[in-house]
């Protein structure tokens, strides 16, 4: 099989490592950046590079480019990829991707899934990259009725040979529901906790929990802001529950309600406890 990896960041340039770790496919790259197409292939992480014309001789092109970018690379090369191929992308939100690309690359005669695979680090662009950041990771696929499970199989298939552990499906709009609470709000939380006035005082006094809370705060602003406004609604929802939920504690700490704190804790600990269970942990 031979694979055209565009946009070689943190997650293109570690599918295109992980690819070649682990399986035999040929790994070609388009990026906009020359520095990166050079890394790359110095560290061998791609076999060669390709152009916007020569994707037509691929059998699979992944989009390792953000939101607005997939959308348009997507409309505007439509008609470039080859007939029967298939496109994935790798954006972390799904029913705005899917339902502007969806119909307009199946009019063309591509095959398109939406996928998100679930991991990540706290830096970005391909000096991060990593050959193993998939490993044991989740990767999530959000067909629609329209969607050929020709092409959901053969997705499926790949993701496991580049080392994902899990296949999830889901539906577009499931997804980014399910995300804004899994992924979006932790670093919206991580973000506002680090601007308490005692950040700069914390040397000496943090440990696991601190580093644990404050490490998503290392972001990237430009595809986080992206994200959060294209699933703004379902992020909203996230915010205003937890909002709430901190206002109960908050109100018997005013109080000095033991009670009422220890039932706050205790609630906590056991929705906890249910879902390592329920993970198997």
């Amino acid at each position: 099989m031979k694979i055209a990896i565009v946009g070689l960041g943190l997650i293109g340039g570690s599918l295109a490592k992980s690819i070649k770790k682990n399986t035999r496919h040929g790994v070609f790259g388009y990026d906009i950046n020359q520095e990166t197409l050079t890394a790359a292939l110095a560290q061998e992480a791609i076999d060669g590079e390709t152009d916007i014309d020569g994707l037509s001789r691929f059998d699979v092109v992944i989009l390792g480019l953000y939101p607005e970018a997939t959308v348009s690379f997507c409309l505007e090369n439509a008609e470039k990829f080859r007939k029967g191929g298939i496109v994935i992308d790798t954006c972390g939100i799904k029913a705005s991707v899917v339902s502007r690309v969806e119909k307009p690359l199946a009019d063309a005669g591509v095959r398109f899934v939406g996928c998100h695979p679930m991991a990540g680090r706290e830096f970005s662009g391909f000096d991060h990259s990593l050959d193993n950041l998939f490993d044991k990771a989740s990767f999530i696929m959000t067909p629609t009725d329209q969607t050929p499970m020709s092409a959901v199989r053969e997705v499926s298939d790949l993701a496991y040979e580049i080392g994902f552990a899990k296949c999830v499906i889901s539906t577009p709009e499931e997804h980014d529901r399910i995300i804004a609470f899994t992924s979006q709000l932790a670093h919206i939380v991580s973000s506002a906790y680090v601007k308490s006035p005692s950040l700069m005082k914390q040397a000496g006094f943090s440990a696991g929990s601190f580093r644990d809370l404050t490490r998503v705060a290392k972001l990237n602003e430009d595809m986080w802001t992206s994200l959060f406004l294209l699933n703004r609604e379902p992020l909203i929802d996230e915010i205003s529950h937890i909002i709430s939920c901190l206002e109960d504690y908050r109100d018997a700490l005013s109080s000095q309600d033991a009670e009422r704190l220890k039932a706050l804790l205790r609630e906590g600990r056991i929705l906890k406890e249910k879902s390592n269970a329920s993970l198997g942990k």
